[in-house]
């Protein structure tokens, strides 16, 4: 049986680690240690919990169903000694951390913008890692601390997670200055939109069907999509230079110079932002104060 006085922190980093790595060379690394002593750190635990805990396989050791029960208990009772050692106030001004964002390209555009304008000169020290969003690595990265936030939609969030929501995001008509399929009028009848070039993003890539093209079907109507990207970042530049139209979410194009922007011909459902973040950094003041700046920035761009 597990005896609390022969249990160190050292021990339950060392099996969080384990639990994290499979491997017992990639968890002396990250802890710094050699294996040998992670080894015998490891022969303890077994000790403790009277549980193999660790077997080796083909590549590094695999976690016993034992050592799987304790992993999240593990995680929260490290978080917790980690949140009671932190300071108990947060100055923005001094503080010198780095704390990192995964985000998609139109989440860079639409809310990273905004929430590094209002960051900077609040805390200038502070340092921002924006990186892309892999929505099948999220719950580990933020477990583990690879990243500290993510902006994701409700639909790919995985469970467990804290969410808030930062707004209700609309789709818009997008053409550039002087289209002449606007000539003489403001808006665009539905056979004028279904006629012209489309463009469209695919985050698949390669793919020439949307939301919209999903709403058109079911009036029985089709538009005529001849580009489609990857990327939200490279649409605003295509339009300005071409007489296409493409249908984006109107924080991604609002206030960019040389394009119009009107209400789609038919109505297109939009969708929601939201923040995410993991239990351990929930309660810790530094990160808290960074939410509530994100939330702030996002309420003061509608």
């Amino acid at each position: 049986m597990c005896d609390i006085k022969t249990l160190d922190l050292n021990l339950l980093k060392a099996l969080d680690a384990l639990l994290d790595e499979r491997s017992v060379t990639r968890a002396a690394a990250r802890l710094g240690l050699t294996q040998p002593a992670l080894s015998g750190m490891l022969n303890r635990l077994r000790e403790s919990f009277e549980d193999p805990l660790f077997v080796r396989a083909q590549r590094g050791v695999v976690p016993t169903p034992r050592a799987l029960e304790l992993a999240a208990s593990v995680k929260q009772v490290l978080a917790e000694i980690g949140s009671m050692l932190q300071p108990a106030s947060f100055d923005p001004a001094q503080a010198r951390q780095t704390f990192t964002i995964a985000a998609t390209d139109y989440a860079l555009r639409a809310v990273a913008v905004p929430f590094l304008s209002a960051l900077k000169p609040r805390a200038s020290h502070l340092r921002v890692a924006l990186v892309p969003v892999e929505n099948d690595r999220i719950q580990t990265q933020l477990e583990r601390g690879d990243i500290d936030l993510a902006l994701l939609t409700p639909e790919s969030v995985p469970p467990d997670l804290h969410a808030r929501r930062l707004f209700e995001e609309r789709y818009v008509c997008v053409l550039r200055q002087g289209h002449p399929a606007l000539a003489g009028q403001d808006n665009l009848t539905i056979e004028q939109f279904c006629a012209l070039d489309h463009a469209l993003v695919s985050y698949a890539g390669g793919g020439f069907r949307g939301v919209t093209d999903e709403v058109l079907a079911a009036m029985g109507l089709q538009r005529r999509v001849t580009l489609s990207v990857k990327s939200f970042i490279v649409l605003p530049d295509i339009l300005r230079a071409s007489d296409m139209v493409a249908v984006l979410p109107n924080r991604l194009v609002a206030k960019q110079e040389g394009l119009t922007v009107i209400e789609p011909p038919i109505p297109i459902p939009g969708f929601t932002k939201i923040a995410v973040w993991h239990a351990r950094t929930h309660r810790d003041p530094a990160h808290r104060w960074l939410r509530d700046l994100l939330f702030q920035a996002c309420r003061d761009e509608l």
